[in-house]
C-alpha cells in the first residue's frame, strides 16, 4: 500500500500538486505522473486573474498584481499557465500573455493606483495603472518639471512618492484599509480597482508587516492568535473578526470595516448592528475573532 498523499486530498489552493504533474518539492510525499521544478516568472499585467481551471468562463480564485512573483510549472500551447503566486502560494492558472521575465521587487506601490508611464513625464500616454502593492524594481530616479519619477528596470516610470521600499511597515495597517473605503466589491478581487472580504485584510495588514493567507477560512485558521469570541466587549483595533466564508476587520470598539455583498463596496458598519444582521444571512453567527501580533 502506497504511504504517499493522494493529490485529492490536498487543498488545490495551496498545493501545486496534481494527478498528472506537481512540483519537484513534493517528489517522495505525493503521487503524480511526474514532477517539475518549475521556472520564475514576474507578473506584467496590471490584474491577473487566477483561475481553477484554464478556461475564461470558469470564476477567479483570486487574483495577481503587477510585479508579484509566480512559479510557472506548466505552460499551455493555447496561452495558459499553471503555477504558485508568490506572495502568498495561491495555486492556480493564469494567462501566459500576463507574465514577463522575473524582476527582484525593490520597492511596493503605496497609493491606491498608480499609473505607469513609458518615460518620466506625466504627458506621456501610460502603459498602464498598476495597483497598491505592487512590486516594481527601481533602477534611478529624475525629476521632470518638479517632480520626481522612480525609473524602472523595464524602461517605464512611475511617481516616485506612489512606492515605499520593499520592506516598509506601518504601525496602524487597519489606516490602509480605511484608504480603501468605498472600493467596488469583487468576488476573488484582490486589487485596488475591487477586492473581496480577505483581499482588504491580507493587502492592508502586510503593510503592518502580517504576512495573512488569502482566503478567509485560512486567515480564520492561521492569522495571529485567537482570542474569544463569545464577548466582543474587549475588541482592539486590526482584531479580525470571523464567520463562516467572511472577514471583517475592527474599526474601533464599536465598528468594523469590511468588503462585503450587501453594500457591495469596501464599508464601515456598526459592529452591534453588523453582527446582527450577518447573523440573518448565510453566514451565520461570528465563529471567530482573531488579534494579529
Amino acid at each position: 500500500m502506497s504511504t504517499y498523499a493522494s493529490p485529492v486530498s490536498l487543498d488545490r489552493r495551496r498545493h501545486p500538486v496534481r494527478l498528472d504533474l506537481a512540483a519537484a518539492s513534493y517528489k517522495g510525499k505525493v503521487e503524480a505522473a511526474s514532477f517539475v521544478e518549475g521556472f520564475r516568472r514576474s507578473v506584467r499585467a496590471d490584474v491577473l486573474d487566477l483561475r481553477p481551471a484554464a478556461q475564461l468562463e470558469k470564476g477567479i480564485d483570486t487574483q495577481a498584481v503587477y510585479g508579484e512573483a509566480f512559479q510557472v510549472f506548466e505552460e499551455t500551447p493555447d496561452g495558459w499557465s499553471w503555477g504558485q503566486l508568490g506572495t502568498d502560494g495561491y495555486v492556480g492558472w493564469v494567462r501566459t500573455s500576463g507574465l514577463a521575465d522575473s524582476i527582484a521587487p525593490t520597492h511596493r506601490v503605496r497609493a491606491l493606483r498608480t499609473f505607469r508611464y513609458p518615460g518620466a513625464d506625466l504627458k506621456f500616454p501610460p502603459l498602464g495603472l498598476i495597483s497598491l502593492g505592487a512590486m516594481v524594481s527601481v533602477t534611478g530616479y529624475t525629476v521632470t518639471r518638479g517632480l520626481e519619477y522612480a525609473l524602472l528596470s523595464d524602461g517605464s516610470a512611475v511617481v516616485a512618492r506612489h512606492l515605499v521600499p520593499v520592506g516598509h511597515f506601518e504601525n496602524d495597517w487597519v489606516a490602509v484599509a480605511e484608504e480603501l473605503i468605498g472600493t467596488p466589491y469583487l468576488w476573488g478581487g484582490r486589487s485596488s480597482l475591487g477586492l473581496d472580504c480577505s483581499a482588504l485584510s491580507q493587502i492592508a495588514a502586510s503593510f503592518g508587516g502580517h504576512a495573512l493567507p488569502r482566503d478567509s477560512d485560512m486567515q480564520a485558521a492561521e492569522a495571529g492568535d485567537a482570542i474569544p469570541h463569545e464577548d466582543l466587549s474587549g475588541l482592539k483595533r486590526g482584531d479580525l473578526i470571523f464567520w463562516r466564508g467572511h472577514v471583517a476587520i475592527v474599526r474601533s470598539p464599536d465598528s468594523l470595516l469590511h468588503a462585503n455583498g450587501y453594500t457591495m463596496t469596501v464599508a464601515v458598519e456598526p459592529l452591534e448592528a453588523a453582527i446582527k444582521r450577518i447573523a440573518a444571512t448565510e453566514w451565520g453567527v461570528v465563529t471567530g475573532v482573531r488579534r494579529l501580533g
